[in-house]
């Protein structure tokens, strides 16, 4: 199983950007897909995660500016990430959560300039 992701760069503050994390393999009992990040000297945090029902939480940080989705056939989920703050900087990662473990992708930095 692997979870690829791309779509960082660097922009400036209000800009976009749009993550996307691709999973090649089978997983099973899959609870909720989302992404972290994690900023220098912080510790990982949840950005946004999607239940298998569709249903989405977001950190209070991002709520109104993030959006989480997916598209199944494509084993994909994205992260639209609109009006973005010099704080928003960190790599990003995208996480599948199971009733056994949690899988990881490897990063994708996200850097928003003042």
């Amino acid at each position: 199983v692997q979870l690829q992701a791309c779509g960082g760069g660097s922009v400036q503050a209000g800009g976009s950007l749009r993550l996307s994390c691709v999973r090649s393999g089978i997983i099973y009992r899959i609870n909720r897909m989302g992404w972290y990040r994690q900023a220098p000297g912080k510790q990982r945090e949840l950005v946004a995660s999607m239940f298998t029902s569709g249903s989405a939480i977001y950190a209070d940080s991002v709520k109104g500016r993030f959006t989480i989705s997916r598209d199944n056939a494509k084993n994909t989920i994205y992260l639209q990430m609109n009006s973005l703050k010099p704080e928003d900087t960190a790599v990003y990662y995208c996480n599948t959560n199971t009733n056994y473990r949690d899988y990881w992708g490897q990063g994708t930095q996200v850097t928003v300039s003042s």
